[in-house]
């Protein structure tokens, strides 16, 4: 793997600490009854799971480009994919935040952008991890 790219992936790791915090925002949210309505409640958990699911497909990701031999610039599209772990649960936080909001605001551009930069990562790593797999059948 490319040494950048091992120190992303190391740096990504010690994001699940901060996503670990977020389930302890979630439990204090549900058990402590905090003055949260619904939409930021459902909101709020959607963003906590897409982080941590986002984030180890990554690192998946990462691991699997560099396991098969995809040329290094085609493994960075496997950045994208931990960039989406970022902007996705970034519009669901950012967007529900302020007092009572009923609707969500205009952050949840953010969750757009990174369903675009997914998809467009997936589909890079994909393409790459095939392209891989075809160039060593000879």
């Amino acid at each position: 793997m490319d040494p950048i790219l091992t120190i992303v992936a190391g740096a990504t790791i010690l994001t699940v600490i901060g996503i670990m915090s977020g389930g302890t925002f979630l439990l204090r949210i549900t058990t402590r009854g905090l003055p949260f309505n619904g939409l930021q409640k459902t909101f709020f958990r959607a963003g906590h799971a897409h982080a941590g699911v986002l984030v180890m497909l990554g690192l998946v990701s990462m691991l699997l480009v560099s396991a098969v031999g995809v040329p290094v610039p085609w493994q960075w599209a496997s950045v994208g994919v931990l960039a989406s772990a970022l902007l996705i649960p970034g519009g669901f936080f950012l967007s529900v935040l302020g007092r009572d909001p009923e609707r969500p605001g205009p952050a949840l551009a953010l969750l757009w952008t990174g369903v675009v930069v997914l998809a467009a990562s997936l589909l890079a790593v994909g393409i790459g991890v095939i392209a891989a797999g075809v160039a060593a059948l000879g």
